[in-house]
């Protein structure tokens, strides 16, 4: 039988043109959802069942009263929630952090405008980590994310509660963010479709900060075209904005109808962190893409590794730093989780020359090496070095240990962020315990049309989104 949540957001969409399904019903069906399974996987923060119901009964006016539905807004009527980091005019925003539980957004981020231009419904905010500083999401706000694959095991994060609402079937899509691998890896624990953009193709303003160029906005899916269209809805510069992406022959959903052609294509299994070791499961699905890849025509080329370890510690000023940027009041500090504590105590002991000469060794680092990368069209690398980790892994630590911990399961992303490439999560592999595995494809600057393109066509050859976890048909 066919559920409301099995359609994906663009089928959502034409439903709700076509008047064959109610943006009302719809946003119930959700929140109905939401409400009763939430707890069994910390999707959502906050839930706004009211705001919800009333863009639910405005686009149900709009569909009513349009001469031609092709007009209509592309996301008329889905609901798309939004990540606990971003803001909402008025609408609870903790930032995973329980110093700003009482916290109401004052105000709606780019990204945010843009998916309600786009006809959106707005759900709810999803779990994120304490400031969104680390890869798993476990904080003092809500019940942890957990990959409904597993739940014993952790989504991921900083995006986590947005891949485990989509992966659950609590939303048909969700809007995340990537600073280090935050889209990337919870779509890998969750087996999810997730794209980093091009630094610089979506605006953070008008309140957050781009000064590294590390983080971005990007959608979280079950499948390639939806991806896309968020994408496409989601793009755009904000004037102030330090960075821009090149511009974008058409619009990115035409790129998962334009096949690749035949690429040539980097792969490296060797990370640029010391002491990684990766996972029997995760070499496996490595191994499996890059057959794959080989089988549907393209070139693949193995390649050392890329990113010198030197480059660890620079990474981690930066880090230290961000971490600082959210402002807390003296007399909540203590109660701020002790990772993120030790964080903005290493970035309040850097000064400005070390982390400007931080900042310059990377930026040195990548002149060395995007030209080399230039002559591939995609890189291929495991997302994560190993299978989702369980509840606890990285959070019952010392915050010392916690730290390399997540740096030995995370050691592929984070250097995408640096350089600026858009890099994507692909679920391709699932283990024998019935885990999801993802690569990761990373393209040129400005190359997201190329990615889609590819992805599309991997996901032709080797679908997933029909892959559901028990709780789908909860």
């Amino acid at each position: 039988m066919t559920h409301t949540h099995d359609l994906t957001a663009e089928q959502t969409a034409a439903a709700v043109r076509s008047g064959e399904v109610s943006p009302v019903e719809l946003t119930r069906h959700y929140l109905d959802r939401a409400e009763r399974l939430n707890d069994r996987v910390g999707a959502y923060v906050t839930l706004t069942p009211e705001l919800a119901l009333e863009q639910a009964r405005a686009a149900e006016k709009l569909v009513t009263g349009a001469d031609d539905p092709a007009e209509l807004p592309p996301l008329l009527g889905v609901p798309v929630p939004v990540k606990d980091l971003n803001m909402v005019s008025g609408v609870r925003m903790t930032l995973g952090s329980a110093a700003h539980a009482d916290l109401t957004g004052f105000a709606d981020d780019t990204v945010v405008v843009r998916l309600r231009e786009a006809g959106s419904v707005h759900l709810g905010k999803t779990n994120t980590p304490e400031f969104g500083l680390p890869c798993y999401t476990e904080n003092d706000v809500a019940p942890p994310a957990r990959t409904p694959w597993d739940t014993s095991r952790s989504a991921g994060g900083s995006s986590g509660g947005a891949a485990a609402a989509v992966a659950s079937g609590l939303a048909p899509v969700a809007q995340g963010s990537d600073g280090g691998g935050s889209i990337r890896i919870p779509a890998s624990a969750c087996g999810l479709f997730g794209i980093k953009p091009s630094r610089g193709r979506i605006s953070h303003g008008p309140i957050v900060p781009d000064l590294f160029g590390l983080s971005t906005n990007g959608p979280i899916t079950r499948t390639v075209r939806d991806a896309a269209l968020l994408l496409d809805v989601m793009s755009g510069p904000r004037p102030g904005d330090i960075y821009r992406a090149p511009d974008v022959e058409g619009t990115f959903l035409s790129y998962t109808e334009r096949p690749p052609g035949r690429l040539r294509i980097a792969r490296s299994i060797e990370a640029g962190v010391p002491g990684v070791v990766i996972h029997p499961d995760v070499q496996a699905a490595y191994d499996e893409a890059s057959v794959l890849l080989e089988e549907l025509g393209h070139e693949v080329v193995d390649v050392p590794v890329l990113w010198n370890a030197d480059l660890v510690p620079h990474f981690e000023t930066l880090w230290a730093a961000m971490a600082t940027l959210t402002p807390v009041a003296p007399d909540r500090e203590e109660i701020l989780q002790p990772l993120t504590r030790w964080l903005r105590e290493r970035g309040h002991a850097t000064g400005g020359p070390a982390l400007m000469q931080a900042h310059a060794a990377l930026q040195s680092a990548m002149r060395t090496v995007l030209p080399v990368l230039e002559q591939y069209d995609a890189i291929l690398h495991p997302t994560l070095a190993q299978p989702p980790a369980p509840i606890g892994y990285f959070h019952g630590q010392e915050p010392q240990e916690n730290f390399e911990r997540q740096k030995l399961y995370t050691p592929f992303t984070s250097v995408y962020n640096v350089s600026g490439q858009p890099a994507v999560n692909v679920p391709l592999h699932w283990t024998d315990e019935g885990l999801p595995i993802g690569i990761m494809l990373a393209g040129r600057p400005g190359g997201e049309g190329t990615l889609i393109s590819l992805s599309a066509q991997l996901e032709e050859a080797r679908p997933w989104a029909h892959r559901k976890p028990e709780i789908w048909h909860a």
